[in-house]
């Protein structure tokens, strides 16, 4: 398998979808929202870039639940262990790409995850706690149960500590090895490094044509089809803001400027991430974000027919 990640607005998935469209590639998405159906632009699913000089390269886990529903990386395993062995069984090379760190690392490390139940107790008992108290106790948790999982970006707000404080507190009390229950996918993994000036700017420029592109509509949509704000403002970054604004809280200047820097953030967040793989263990061979698309596919089947003892 191939594995190409980076921060958002690096630039990954059109490198990707060049490879596939070159080698007989299928992507397998691993992005954490663009799972939802109907959340396009703010989710930044560009699927345009899946036609790749007239070639449609196929792609999976993009668009299959419905929004206000709760994804989980639980059942990110499941649908990429489905995916993935329909791309081999196909005989075509199955490319991870995304920027979601937690999805990625517990597919290549094989983490063993369970489905965890709701705690209402436990809801109860977090519901007055502010999300900074909630932060707290989420970061000893996981120092306890020596976890990776939930990340900053996963609990940028109270709903999603408590969720996560949940799922710490589950497996705290129900003893079970993080690995070895799911298969092990040998994969080569690319990084897409892009400077820290350049990627603030395609940020803002990207965030200023998704507004152009008609995002606040799409969320006006959502909020019409009857699906609560709360569950909106649960997705965070352009969702959680977005609808701030529709729903009065904000103005349209504090949206842009507030998701701006949240965007900024989570960039950097992202790339923290990605930097705390390779001390756990992980090889990433990263290639210049700046260099032209040709250049970048060359040196991805560089590394991908070395590793493979293609020659």
């Amino acid at each position: 398998m191939l594995t190409i990640l980076g921060p958002t607005a690096s630039g990954k998935t059109s490198i990707a979808t060049a490879f596939a469209a070159r080698a007989g590639g299928e992507i397998i998405s691993a992005d954490s929202r663009q799972v939802y159906r109907r959340m396009d632009i703010g989710t930044g699913k560009d699927l345009a870039d899946y036609r790749v000089d007239g070639v449609a390269v196929p792609y999976h886990l993009i668009d299959i639940v419905e929004p206000g529903t709760k994804y989980n990386v639980y059942r990110y395993q499941t649908d990429f262990l489905s995916a993935y062995n329909g791309i081999v069984e196909r005989g075509h090379i199955p490319v991870m790409c995304g920027g979601t760190g937690l999805y990625i690392e517990a597919v290549l490390k094989g983490y063993r995850l369970l489905p965890v139940p709701e705690n209402k107790d436990l809801r109860q008992e977090l519901e007055e706690k502010t999300l900074e108290e909630l932060t707290e106790m989420l970061a000893r948790l996981k120092s306890e149960n020596g976890s990776v999982m939930h990340n900053v970006t996963d609990v940028d707000t109270v709903k999603r500590a408590i969720r996560a404080i949940e799922i710490e507190t589950y497996y705290k009390h129900h003893e079970t090895s993080r690995e070895g229950c799911f298969p092990k996918i040998d994969s080569i993994i690319i990084g897409v490094s892009i400077g820290r000036d350049e990627r603030r700017q395609k940020i803002t420029e990207r965030l200023r044509k998704r507004l152009d592109e008609g995002m606040v509509d799409e969320v006006k949509g959502l909020l019409d089809e009857g699906i609560p704000a709360e569950n909106l403002i649960y997705y965070g970054l352009e969702y959680k803001f977005v609808t701030e604004y529709l729903v009065g809280q904000i103005s349209y200047k504090e949206m842009f400027r507030s998701l701006e820097i949240a965007i900024h953030q989570f960039a950097k967040r992202q790339m923290t991430w990605f930097r705390g793989m390779e001390r756990r263990g992980f090889k990433i061979h990263w290639i210049d974000a700046g260099l032209p698309l040709e250049e970048k596919v060359r040196e991805v089947e560089c590394l991908y027919n070395e590793e493979n003892n293609i020659g």
